[in-house]
């Protein structure tokens, strides 16, 4: 009779990836990264264990909305009193802080738990070409959709 096998944090084995966001559409861009960050590419993958992947992204400034969303997509969020929801726009946060944008898309990819927390954890992304991950080897991760649609 043949068992089920089941990974342990001793047999995970992470591997570090860079991804270029120069010219790619946000929502295909961060589907494939926040899946490299569950380890849905691993044959191992468990949905209760953790073992994913460490993800760079550079270029975070040159993403690529399609549509009008530039214009139209802001974040939200709320302190949780009266009065207290602030807005970010997309086309101001492009000029401010580039990186929020891919963060705010991969954490709302990944599960709302402290499992998600910690798979956000492993993602690191930056404005420019260049990162202080060198030292890690991180291999170029090649994309399933990486066609530009559309956007400016």
């Amino acid at each position: 009779m043949q068992k089920t096998y089941l990974p342990t944090t001793k047999d995970i084995q992470r591997k570090w990836w860079i991804v270029d966001a120069k010219d790619q559409v946000l929502g295909r861009l961060t589907s494939q990264v926040a899946a490299i960050l569950r380890g849905k590419h691993k044959t191992t993958f468990t949905p209760h264990v953790e073992n994913g992947d460490h993800v760079v992204i550079i270029n975070a400034e040159k993403i690529v909305l399609t549509g009008k969303k530039w214009d139209t997509k802001a974040h939200h969020r709320t302190s949780g009193r009266p009065g207290g929801l602030s807005t970010e726009h997309y086309k101001q946060l492009r000029l401010t802080k580039p990186e929020r944008i891919l963060e705010y898309a991969i954490k709302g990819m990944l599960p709302k738990t402290s499992q998600g927390d910690h798979m956000f954890g492993r993602v690191n992304i930056y404005k420019g070409e260049t990162h202080p991950h060198s030292a890690q080897k991180p291999e170029p991760l090649t994309l399933k959709y990486n066609a530009k649609r559309g956007g400016n």
